[in-house]
């Protein structure tokens, strides 16, 4: 047996040698098993690479419906993000709550952050050993750890019904990232609030996510960091905004003046005057001695031929 749970992340996060490294250890003749909440059709095709008269089998969810789930979108800079955190959390009082970041570094340093605000919060990612993710998410189902910090991957083991808060700190890049993070909250016939925080380089984030489930998400605009620019222009294509060129190298590139005929002929003039000094050093023919040498010798040609 061959058994893939997580299959569309671990097919698209780059683990696709590794697994052929493992299939090539194994018999051919073997049953291939793939488990995922979701499998877009780029990662379906890829995983039909190595699988053979497949049979898909689609199971219902559980009872974990968005419509128990209230969602908000709160448009805000980079830089007020941590501070928004903060304010919800302490204002609702959140006893068991998910953050979701982008990036490990960005999991580690949010939750040194948060600590330094009297907020206790653990982090859970790839990166984190065995020991610790265990000792961390224990310490969050026991109630202890009211914030737990973590990446799309390893929040995927994290199976606890009392969640009652989701804050997308970093809007996902794949829409369906998002229905998983939101769906770790409203278990079990229970309500819960998912945040989204979303800042001017991710509107186009927001946009594919809204299209994926097929609702526009409500803004809240009542807290103190709104930020009207990160609000999606109209006809917006979902995916990443391209960043605009700093200011400082287009003030630079003007600064730049064509130079004049009269400037590039003197400074052609001071490249000769660089090159014959160089080559006289050198023993080169225009070098003064070497001219009358020459011109002894010649004098000495014609007189032996007199």
């Amino acid at each position: 047996f061959f058994v893939l749970d997580e299959a569309d992340r671990m097919l698209d996060m780059g683990f696709i040698r590794d697994i052929n490294k493992v299939l090539k250890l194994l018999p051919k003749r073997r049953q291939n098993l793939l488990f995922s909440a979701t499998m877009p059709k780029s990662i379906a095709d890829l995983a039909g690479s190595f699988l053979y008269n497949a049979v898909k089998i689609d199971v219902s969810p559980k009872e974990v419906t968005v419509d128990r789930i209230e969602q908000k979108i709160m448009f805000v800079r980079k830089a007020d993000k941590r501070r928004l955190l903060v304010q919800i959390i302490k204002s609702e009082k959140v006893k068991c709550g998910i953050v979701f970041t982008r990036t490990k570094h960005g999991a580690n340093r949010l939750v040194k952050q948060l600590g330094q605000s009297g907020i206790n919060a653990a982090a859970i990612h790839g990166n984190k050993s065995q020991g610790a993710r265990t000792k961390a998410l224990a310490g969050f189902k026991a109630g202890q750890i009211p914030i737990l910090v973590a990446t799309d991957i390893a929040s995927r083991g994290i199976d606890v019904d009392g969640i009652t808060h989701v804050f997308n700190y970093d809007l996902p890049n794949e829409p369906e990232s998002y229905v998983h993070r939101i769906g770790r909250t409203a278990r079990a016939g229970r309500s819960g609030v998912a945040y989204g925080f979303c800042d001017n380089s991710e509107s186009g984030y927001l946009v594919g996510i809204q299209q994926l489930i097929g609702a526009e998400i409500a803004v809240d605009d009542s807290h103190d960091f709104h930020f009207q620019g990160a609000i999606p222009k109209p006809g917006q294509r979902p995916g990443k905004m391209k960043e605009k060129k700093s200011q400082t190298k287009k003030k630079n590139s003007n600064n730049k003046q064509p130079r004049s005929g009269a400037d590039k002929k003197s400074n052609q003039n001071r490249r000769r005057s660089k090159n014959n000094s160089r080559e006289g050093k050198n023993g080169n023919p225009r070098n003064g001695k070497n001219r009358q040498r020459q011109g002894g010798n010649r004098s000495n040609r014609q007189k032996n031929r007199r």
